[in-house]
């Protein structure tokens, strides 16, 4: 936000009055050495304050590793009983049920074990016919594998990583066509964790959205607005492009929509930066005025030295910045650049002052007095400056000690 333009002609009559309010040793002055206040903003955050640090971001395999652990906390089932039932499914002892899969093969189970898992599968067996007292069903659209798989997690919640990394998506469909949670749970989990990649995250995302399983899709949206050029020239982004083009402008409205708050927020962080700049430079103006520093203070005071260091990191632009207006030979507000931003900064300093009749800071209670000349919407602008640097200290918190490096 551009601070307000000052330019008024009584500020012209309060010119003399600032040179005499300094004591400054004499210094040769650089014109790169005044301060540009109100430019782009540098770091805003010294390197000296004693912030805590934050903790570590957690990693993917301590992530990984904390979700099977919640998986296998929940499970208080002996594995000999897992055992037990695994081996009943492969040995296939009393079976009373047929499953047909796409093959035409045969996968032998019990009818009350599939009831039980699955209101779904418990349905089609009431309805399926009986044949020399074994019924049959059928599981088509996925592979002979992935039904036995799905078969054999029903009786023990049992599988093996290495076929589970080759038919996760059609577990996938299993568990969320014969309504299956403890299943559907750990797909997603799976594929949470290490399934993801580039190539198939189109495929994963339809499937999830198919599957309702909303963290899942969210993952995969993420994804794709992160590297969108690359996920496009996929062939699975070709494929969906075709088949569903709305949910292909659905994920580019997305990368618009996430590329404007980023800039949104980088937009905020920058302007936030200005603000707390201008509260420094208060406070630095301040520290000279009343105080003193190195090469420039009050009249009355004894200065420093220019060996001493100072507390006030915005101090060393400033006084560069004093030193400038109170030499300059074209101190008007239509003039010098450098002196227009002393103009803001000391009229900025009595908008937020308190105390203008003690106030050792030049011309404080004269901007006091000439305020009421100003038009309202000059006043609005003011105002909201002087509330948005306000609200930037704020917004540091208890561990914001000063000083803070702001140029």
């Amino acid at each position: 936000m551009a601070s307000p333009v000052v330019d008024s002609p009584w500020l012209c009559a309060a010119n003399e009055s600032f040179g005499g309010c300094f004591n400054m040793q004499i210094e040769e002055i650089k014109s790169a050495n005044v301060l540009n206040v109100l430019e782009a903003p540098s770091s805003s955050v010294s390197d000296t304050c004693n912030y805590p640090k934050p903790p570590p971001y957690p990693n993917k395999t301590s992530k990984a590793a904390n979700n099977c652990k919640r998986i296998l906390e929940t499970c208080s089932v002996p594995r000999e009983i897992k055992d037990a039932w695994d081996r009943l499914f492969k040995e296939a002892y009393g079976a009373d049920v047929y499953v047909i899969t796409v093959s035409k093969s045969y996968i032998p189970a019990h009818c009350n074990v599939l009831s039980i898992s699955s209101p779904v599968l418990g349905n089609i067996l009431q309805r399926s016919k009986v044949k020399d007292g074994i019924r049959y069903i059928k599981i088509l659209g996925v592979p002979c594998e992935a039904v036995y798989m799905f078969i054999r997690f029903l009786y023990s919640s049992c599988y093996e990583e290495d076929e589970m990394k080759k038919f996760v998506l059609h577990l996938m469909v299993l568990s969320h066509s014969y309504s299956i949670p403890s299943l559907k749970r750990v797909c997603i989990d799976f594929l949470e964790q290490d399934y993801l990649t580039k190539e198939n995250v189109i495929d994963v995302l339809q499937l999830a959205r198919s599957c309702n399983a909303p963290r899942l899709s969210l993952i995969c949206v993420r994804m794709v607005v992160k590297d969108l050029k690359t996920i496009s020239s996929t062939e699975g982004w070709k494929v969906m492009k075709r088949a569903s083009p709305a949910l292909e402008q659905e994920l580019v409205e997305s990368v618009v929509e996430a590329d404007s708050r980023k800039q949104e927020r980088l937009r905020k962080i920058e302007e936030r930066k200005v603000y707390l700049q201008l509260y420094e430079a208060m406070e630095a103006l301040l520290h000279i005025c009343r105080d003193g520093c190195r090469t420039i203070g009050p009249s009355d005071k004894m200065l420093k030295g220019s060996q001493v260091p100072c507390n006030f990191p915005a101090c060393k632009g400033l006084e560069s910045l004093v030193r400038h207006f109170s030499n300059c030979k074209t101190r008007v507000p239509r003039g010098c650049v450098h002196c227009k931003r002393m103009w803001q900064l000391l009229e900025l300093h009595s908008r937020m002052c308190n105390g203008p009749d003690c106030c050792k800071v030049p011309l404080c209670r004269h901007f006091k007095e000439k305020m009421q000349q100003q038009t309202k919407k000059d006043e609005a602008k003011w105002k909201l400056l002087v509330s948005k640097v306000i609200a930037a200290k704020n917004a540091l918190g208890p561990f914001s000690a000063r000083p803070v490096d702001l140029f």
